[in-house]
Protein backbone atom coordinates (compact mmCIF):
# COMPACT_ATOMS: atom_id res chain seq x y z
CA UNK A 1 0.00 0.00 0.00
CA UNK A 2 2.81 2.34 0.94
CA UNK A 3 4.60 1.49 -2.31
CA UNK A 4 1.47 2.35 -4.30
CA UNK A 5 1.24 5.73 -2.57
CA UNK A 6 4.89 6.45 -3.33
CA UNK A 7 4.46 5.47 -6.98
CA UNK A 8 1.31 7.62 -7.25
CA UNK A 9 3.19 10.59 -5.78
CA UNK A 10 6.04 10.15 -8.24
CA UNK A 11 3.56 9.86 -11.15
CA UNK A 12 1.67 13.01 -10.04
CA UNK A 13 4.91 14.96 -9.77
CA UNK A 14 6.00 13.89 -13.24
CA UNK A 15 2.64 14.95 -14.69
CA UNK A 16 2.93 18.40 -13.09
CA UNK A 17 6.43 18.80 -14.50
CA UNK A 18 5.25 17.74 -17.98
CA UNK A 19 2.32 20.16 -18.00
CA UNK A 20 4.39 23.06 -16.74
CA UNK A 21 7.09 22.36 -19.31
CA UNK A 22 4.46 22.50 -22.12
CA UNK A 23 3.15 25.95 -21.20
CA UNK A 24 4.23 28.37 -23.99
CA UNK A 25 6.24 31.42 -23.16
CA UNK A 26 4.17 34.40 -24.37
CA UNK A 27 6.05 37.52 -25.38
CA UNK A 28 3.36 40.17 -25.47
CA UNK A 29 4.09 43.11 -27.73
CA UNK A 30 1.83 46.15 -27.73
CA UNK A 31 1.57 48.68 -30.54
CA UNK A 32 2.72 52.12 -29.55
CA UNK A 33 2.16 55.51 -31.14
CA UNK A 34 5.17 57.11 -32.79
CA UNK A 35 3.62 60.56 -32.48
CA UNK A 36 0.35 62.27 -31.67
CA UNK A 37 -2.00 63.96 -34.11
CA UNK A 38 -0.65 67.39 -33.21
CA UNK A 39 2.84 66.19 -34.08
CA UNK A 40 1.91 65.06 -37.59
CA UNK A 41 3.26 67.67 -40.02
CA UNK A 42 1.32 68.25 -43.25
CA UNK A 43 2.91 70.48 -45.90
CA UNK A 44 1.29 71.95 -49.02
CA UNK A 45 3.59 73.63 -51.55
CA UNK A 46 2.17 75.53 -54.53
CA UNK A 47 4.30 75.95 -57.64
CA UNK A 48 3.21 79.61 -57.80
CA UNK A 49 1.55 81.89 -55.28
CA UNK A 50 -2.13 80.96 -55.26
CA UNK A 51 -1.59 78.49 -58.12
CA UNK A 52 -3.37 75.19 -58.63
CA UNK A 53 -0.32 72.92 -58.98
CA UNK A 54 0.24 71.60 -55.47
CA UNK A 55 2.56 69.15 -53.73
CA UNK A 56 0.96 67.57 -50.64
CA UNK A 57 3.33 65.94 -48.18
CA UNK A 58 3.12 64.22 -44.79
CA UNK A 59 6.58 64.81 -43.30
CA UNK A 60 6.52 63.02 -39.92
CA UNK A 61 8.71 59.87 -39.66
CA UNK A 62 7.02 56.71 -38.40
CA UNK A 63 3.56 57.71 -39.61
CA UNK A 64 1.98 55.97 -42.60
CA UNK A 65 -1.22 56.59 -44.54
CA UNK A 66 -2.62 58.18 -47.68
CA UNK A 67 -4.00 61.44 -49.08
CA UNK A 68 -7.62 62.16 -49.96
CA UNK A 69 -7.50 65.19 -52.25
CA UNK A 70 -11.29 65.27 -52.87
CA UNK A 71 -11.05 64.21 -56.50
CA UNK A 72 -9.28 60.97 -55.69
CA UNK A 73 -6.80 59.32 -53.32
CA UNK A 74 -3.04 58.87 -53.41
CA UNK A 75 -1.63 55.87 -51.53
CA UNK A 76 1.54 57.70 -50.62
CA UNK A 77 2.87 60.31 -48.21
CA UNK A 78 3.69 62.74 -51.01
CA UNK A 79 1.71 63.54 -54.15
CA UNK A 80 1.62 66.27 -56.79
CA UNK A 81 -1.78 67.31 -58.11
CA UNK A 82 -3.23 69.89 -60.47
CA UNK A 83 -6.39 71.00 -58.69
CA UNK A 84 -9.23 72.27 -60.89
CA UNK A 85 -11.29 74.29 -58.38
CA UNK A 86 -10.49 77.86 -57.28
CA UNK A 87 -11.10 78.84 -53.66
CA UNK A 88 -10.12 77.26 -50.35
CA UNK A 89 -9.49 73.53 -50.75
CA UNK A 90 -9.29 71.21 -47.74
CA UNK A 91 -7.13 68.11 -48.22
CA UNK A 92 -7.16 65.18 -45.78
CA UNK A 93 -4.43 62.79 -44.71
CA UNK A 94 -5.67 59.48 -43.26
CA UNK A 95 -3.08 57.42 -41.45
CA UNK A 96 -1.93 55.49 -38.42
CA UNK A 97 0.22 56.73 -35.55
CA UNK A 98 1.20 53.16 -34.74
CA UNK A 99 -1.54 52.17 -32.29
CA UNK A 100 -4.44 54.27 -33.57
CA UNK A 101 -5.82 55.71 -36.79
CA UNK A 102 -6.30 59.43 -37.38
CA UNK A 103 -7.34 62.06 -39.91
CA UNK A 104 -5.78 65.49 -40.29
CA UNK A 105 -6.52 68.24 -42.79
CA UNK A 106 -4.70 71.11 -44.41
CA UNK A 107 -6.27 74.08 -46.22
CA UNK A 108 -4.86 75.54 -49.44
CA UNK A 109 -6.01 78.78 -51.04
CA UNK A 110 -6.20 78.53 -54.83
CA UNK A 111 -6.61 81.88 -56.59
CA UNK A 112 -5.77 80.97 -60.17
CA UNK A 113 -5.81 77.98 -62.47
CA UNK A 114 -2.42 78.82 -63.92
CA UNK A 115 -1.53 75.17 -64.63
CA UNK A 116 -3.76 73.73 -67.37
CA UNK A 117 -6.10 70.91 -66.45
CA UNK A 118 -6.39 67.62 -68.30
CA UNK A 119 -8.52 68.05 -71.42
CA UNK A 120 -11.34 65.92 -69.99
CA UNK A 121 -12.10 68.65 -67.48
CA UNK A 122 -12.55 71.27 -70.21
CA UNK A 123 -14.62 68.85 -72.29
CA UNK A 124 -16.94 68.27 -69.33
CA UNK A 125 -17.29 71.80 -67.90
CA UNK A 126 -16.00 74.01 -70.78
CA UNK A 127 -13.02 76.36 -70.83
CA UNK A 128 -14.99 78.67 -68.54
CA UNK A 129 -14.83 76.28 -65.60
CA UNK A 130 -16.80 78.49 -63.21
CA UNK A 131 -19.64 79.03 -65.69
CA UNK A 132 -19.79 75.33 -66.51
CA UNK A 133 -21.48 73.38 -69.26
CA UNK A 134 -24.99 71.97 -69.71
CA UNK A 135 -25.62 68.56 -71.24
CA UNK A 136 -28.80 66.99 -72.68
CA UNK A 137 -29.70 63.67 -74.27
CA UNK A 138 -28.35 63.23 -77.79
CA UNK A 139 -31.79 62.41 -79.14
CA UNK A 140 -35.50 62.64 -78.43
CA UNK A 141 -37.24 63.62 -76.32
CA UNK A 142 -39.77 61.48 -78.26
CA UNK A 143 -38.85 58.08 -79.72
CA UNK A 144 -36.83 58.77 -82.88
CA UNK A 145 -35.13 55.47 -83.71
CA UNK A 146 -31.75 56.72 -82.56
CA UNK A 147 -29.51 55.28 -79.85
CA UNK A 148 -29.32 57.61 -76.86
CA UNK A 149 -30.68 55.67 -73.82
CA UNK A 150 -30.71 51.91 -74.10
CA UNK A 151 -30.28 48.55 -72.44
CA UNK A 152 -26.91 47.07 -73.36
CA UNK A 153 -24.85 43.96 -72.85
CA UNK A 154 -23.25 43.86 -69.34
CA UNK A 155 -19.93 43.29 -71.04
CA UNK A 156 -20.25 45.61 -74.05
CA UNK A 157 -21.63 49.13 -73.91
CA UNK A 158 -22.43 49.25 -77.64
CA UNK A 159 -24.23 45.88 -77.89
CA UNK A 160 -27.87 46.99 -77.82
CA UNK A 161 -30.32 44.63 -76.12
CA UNK A 162 -33.25 47.03 -76.18
CA UNK A 163 -33.33 50.52 -77.70
CA UNK A 164 -35.67 51.80 -75.01
CA UNK A 165 -35.73 55.53 -75.79
CA UNK A 166 -35.34 55.22 -79.54
CA UNK A 167 -38.07 52.62 -80.05
CA UNK A 168 -40.85 53.32 -77.60
CA UNK A 169 -40.04 54.29 -74.04
CA UNK A 170 -37.93 57.39 -73.35
CA UNK A 171 -37.27 58.24 -69.69
CA UNK A 172 -39.60 60.73 -68.03
CA UNK A 173 -36.82 63.34 -67.97
CA UNK A 174 -35.92 62.97 -71.65
CA UNK A 175 -36.31 66.74 -72.12
CA UNK A 176 -34.25 67.58 -69.04
CA UNK A 177 -30.69 68.81 -68.64
CA UNK A 178 -27.71 68.57 -66.32
CA UNK A 179 -24.88 70.98 -65.70
CA UNK A 180 -21.31 70.55 -64.48
CA UNK A 181 -19.25 73.48 -63.17
CA UNK A 182 -16.27 74.24 -60.92
CA UNK A 183 -17.58 77.39 -59.26
CA UNK A 184 -16.03 76.97 -55.80
CA UNK A 185 -16.63 73.21 -55.88
CA UNK A 186 -17.34 70.39 -58.31
CA UNK A 187 -21.04 71.22 -58.73
CA UNK A 188 -23.68 69.11 -60.46
CA UNK A 189 -27.15 70.50 -61.29
CA UNK A 190 -30.10 68.46 -62.59
CA UNK A 191 -33.48 69.42 -64.05
CA UNK A 192 -36.00 66.82 -65.18
CA UNK A 193 -37.42 69.34 -67.69
CA UNK A 194 -36.94 72.94 -68.84
CA UNK A 195 -39.26 74.34 -66.16
CA UNK A 196 -38.66 71.74 -63.44
CA UNK A 197 -37.19 72.36 -60.01
CA UNK A 198 -33.41 72.22 -59.77
CA UNK A 199 -31.61 69.48 -57.87
CA UNK A 200 -28.02 70.08 -56.85
CA UNK A 201 -25.25 67.64 -56.07
CA UNK A 202 -21.55 67.14 -56.71
CA UNK A 203 -19.32 65.12 -58.98
CA UNK A 204 -15.88 63.57 -59.15
CA UNK A 205 -14.19 63.14 -62.53
CA UNK A 206 -11.54 60.42 -62.32
CA UNK A 207 -9.48 60.87 -65.48
CA UNK A 208 -7.09 58.05 -64.57
CA UNK A 209 -9.83 55.41 -64.34
CA UNK A 210 -12.31 57.01 -66.79
CA UNK A 211 -15.18 57.21 -64.32
CA UNK A 212 -17.68 59.88 -63.33
CA UNK A 213 -19.13 59.81 -59.81
CA UNK A 214 -22.37 61.71 -59.20
CA UNK A 215 -23.54 62.36 -55.62
CA UNK A 216 -26.64 64.05 -54.27
CA UNK A 217 -28.68 64.00 -57.50
CA UNK A 218 -29.41 61.72 -60.45
CA UNK A 219 -28.16 62.03 -63.98
CA UNK A 220 -30.75 62.14 -66.74
CA UNK A 221 -32.59 58.86 -67.18
CA UNK A 222 -31.46 57.39 -63.88
CA UNK A 223 -34.77 56.87 -62.10
CA UNK A 224 -36.02 54.21 -64.47
CA UNK A 225 -34.55 50.74 -65.20
CA UNK A 226 -31.20 52.21 -66.12
CA UNK A 227 -30.68 53.65 -62.66
CA UNK A 228 -27.47 53.24 -60.71
CA UNK A 229 -27.72 53.75 -56.92
CA UNK A 230 -23.95 54.09 -56.51
CA UNK A 231 -23.84 57.04 -58.92
CA UNK A 232 -20.65 55.72 -60.51
CA UNK A 233 -20.52 55.62 -64.33
CA UNK A 234 -17.88 54.39 -66.76
CA UNK A 235 -16.85 57.02 -69.30
CA UNK A 236 -16.84 55.51 -72.78
CA UNK A 237 -16.33 58.82 -74.56
CA UNK A 238 -15.82 62.39 -73.38
CA UNK A 239 -15.10 65.06 -75.97
CA UNK A 240 -16.17 68.65 -76.49
CA UNK A 241 -19.27 67.46 -78.36
CA UNK A 242 -20.07 64.04 -76.90
CA UNK A 243 -20.35 62.18 -73.61
CA UNK A 244 -21.17 58.46 -73.50
CA UNK A 245 -21.64 56.81 -70.10
CA UNK A 246 -22.19 53.13 -69.35
CA UNK A 247 -22.72 50.79 -66.43
CA UNK A 248 -22.58 46.97 -66.59
CA UNK A 249 -25.00 46.46 -63.69
CA UNK A 250 -28.10 48.61 -64.06
CA UNK A 251 -31.23 48.24 -61.94
CA UNK A 252 -32.64 45.64 -64.36
CA UNK A 253 -29.48 43.47 -64.04
CA UNK A 254 -28.24 44.46 -67.49
CA UNK A 255 -25.87 47.00 -68.89
CA UNK A 256 -27.17 50.50 -69.66
CA UNK A 257 -25.78 53.20 -71.93
CA UNK A 258 -26.35 56.98 -72.09
CA UNK A 259 -25.48 59.32 -74.99
CA UNK A 260 -25.33 63.07 -74.23
CA UNK A 261 -24.43 66.23 -76.14
CA UNK A 262 -23.94 69.85 -75.06
CA UNK A 263 -27.13 71.89 -74.91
Amino acid sequence: MKINKILYGIFLGLMILMVSSCDPTIDEQHLKNNSDVAGVELIATQSTAGGNKIILEMATPGVTGYWNYNLGTALTDKVEIVYPIPGTATFTYIGTLGAEFFEKTIDVQIDQLDTPLEQDWYDLVSENTSEGKTWVFDGGPAPDGRLWWYMSDPGNWSAVWWNAAGDCCPPSDAAGNMKFDLDGAANFTYQSGPDAATQTGSFVLDTANNTLQISGANILGAEEGGGNPSGLYNIISLTEDEMILWIPNAAWATGWTWHFRPQ
